[in-house]
């Protein structure tokens, strides 16, 4: 109307959830549950950035475009080729697992993006993104990353037993969940055991993967330790609960926050969403992979879920169910009441 201020639109881009994965060989249909399992439990708006190798670019957007519309218009998809800014493209690639190097790249190629979570591919959201992204606020003036540790009892880690290089903290930290803030990680000079003076992002990567490159095990993993350890203040350690691994069921239960709320985000590493070894995260993620998408939660979920755990209860892991579905449960919750309740309150005032 005259008069009145116009308020201009906020870009998408700030609208969005940043979620960030890389994907090649076989991880396809990894990825794709993955994504799947973001987008069922999820609120807020998605924006997906898929870094895969050129023949997986077509696969992924045709498999994303079959999904229902009310489940697509939840997310928008970015496609980027693998590509390493500074040293050795080929050593990069090599580097622990193929192309998981990429996510060191991450702050210099998404120059738009302030925020993201990255995840790696074998993980599985049990909770909506919105919680997790919510800890952006949480960072102090000098916090740029966020991280799970790699163990919560050091006596059994790995980093505190066999690592030959610096690690953070007590246990070091493992990186399939990884909450960055882009636009702090791009304006910082890190300290490093290179340079004093402090090195910035891009800068410091290769220098520290050639003076390290004969003691690490676990490839990029091993080089954010190295960074974190000699920069602690710039890390906000989050709860197991949020990359919750076998290593924190299968020696006994040793996840306080997911014994306490729940498993938010389950990382089935070493490959336990596809082998025997771990039944209770295959069933997770098999259940989850096999759930038409416009079906209920509760019939189509839940209860398949519930009847598939009572196969594992031989193992540590699932002995404690109710660690693996309290999140889920209450997050179907939600969703019911939000589609049923409040749409029979605002028809049912009287």
């Amino acid at each position: 109307k005259p008069g009145e201020q116009k308020h201009a639109k906020e870009p998408s881009s700030l609208q969005c959830m940043h979620l960030a994965v890389v994907a090649c060989g076989d991880r396809l249909e990894e990825t794709l549950i993955m994504l799947k399992s973001a987008v069922l439990f999820s609120n807020g708006r998605l924006c997906f950035h898929i870094f895969a190798e050129d023949s997986l670019q077509p696969e992924f957007e045709k498999k994303l475009k079959e999904w229902p519309s009310s489940y697509t218009k939840k997310f928008e998809s970015n496609f980027y080729p693998i590509t390493f800014s500074v040293g050795n493209a080929q050593e990069w690639k090599k580097l622990f697992k193929p192309c998981a190097a990429q996510r060191l790249f991450l702050p210099v190629i998404l120059k738009d993006v302030d925020s993201l979570l990255y995840v790696d591919t074998d993980v599985l959201f049990l909770r909506p993104i919105d919680d997790l992204w919510h800890l952006l606020r949480e960072f102090n003036s000098s916090q740029l990353a966020a991280m799970a540790p790699e163990h919560e009892l050091p006596k059994i880690g790995w980093y505190s037993r066999f690592a030959r290089h610096p690690y953070y903290g007590p246990a070091g930290l493992n990186s399939g969940v990884m909450l960055m803030n882009l636009t702090r990680i791009r304006s910082t000079h890190f300290k490093n055991s290179l340079i004093p003076g402090g090195l910035t992002w891009e800068e410091m990567l290769y220098p520290l993967y050639q003076k390290y490159k004969n003691y690490i095990t676990w490839g990029d993993q091993d080089l954010l330790n190295i960074i974190f350890y000699f920069n602690p203040e710039c890390l906000y350690v989050f709860p197991c609960q949020w990359n919750y691994r076998p290593d924190h069921c299968m020696y006994g239960s040793n996840c306080r926050g997911a014994e306490r709320d729940g498993v938010s985000i389950l990382h089935g590493n070493r490959g336990v969403f596809h082998d025997g070894k771990q039944p209770t995260f295959r069933a997770l993620y098999e259940v989850i992979r096999d759930f038409p998408f416009e079906d209920n939660l509760f019939q189509s979920l839940y209860y398949p879920l519930q009847s598939k755990f009572l196969d594992t209860v031989h193992t540590l892991c699932g002995r404690i169910p109710q660690v693996f579905l309290k999140q889920i449960e209450k997050t179907m919750k939600k969703v019911y009441e939000n589609r049923v309740i409040v749409y029979l309150g605002a028809n049912h005032r009287y």
